[in-house]
């Protein structure tokens, strides 16, 4: 049976679509299914962000062709963990959930690896941002796999 996991950020244009790209990067796509999500509807039909896009193709993604979507309360039955990339985000997430199932299933991405910070930061108003996000999530993805 496939794990589905959902990342999570605001606009789901720069930090989710990395997160997704990188966790799909490091695990068997027949075992588990990675999407991303933004909580705020700016960014709908959209590819991310062209500096994600950039950092990921870096390191040898290619996450051009994702669309922004939006994160849905249905998401809650079509996935079995919902990472989220900060705090705010989470308290959005949660907010939407109706089950403790659900509430249990949302995460801070950042809490699955024992660094000094728990948020990933939104690099979008910092074009230097890019690079210490990617390695953030990377260091988080890793261990995420490692754990799938």
């Amino acid at each position: 049976m496939k794990t589905n996991v959902l990342m999570v950020c605001l606009g789901n244009i720069c930090r989710s679509p990395l997160a997704e790209g990188i966790l799909q990067s490091k695990v068997d796509p027949k075992k588990v299914f990675v999407d991303s999500a933004g909580t705020g509807g700016y960014h709908i039909g959209n590819p991310p962000d062209p500096r994600s896009i950039a950092v990921a193709r870096k390191y040898g993604l290619h996450i051009e062709n994702q669309q922004c979507r939006q994160f849905q309360k249905s998401d809650f039955q079509k996935f079995d963990v919902i990472y989220t990339m900060d705090l705010s985000n989470f308290n959005n997430i949660l907010k939407l959930a109706e089950t403790p199932e659900d509430t249990n299933k949302v995460k801070l991405l950042l809490t699955e690896v024992d660094l000094t910070v728990i948020e990933v930061p939104d690099p979008y108003w910092d074009d230097n941002g890019f690079e210490k996000v990617y390695q953030l999530i990377d260091t988080a993805c890793t261990s995420i796999a490692k754990k799938l």
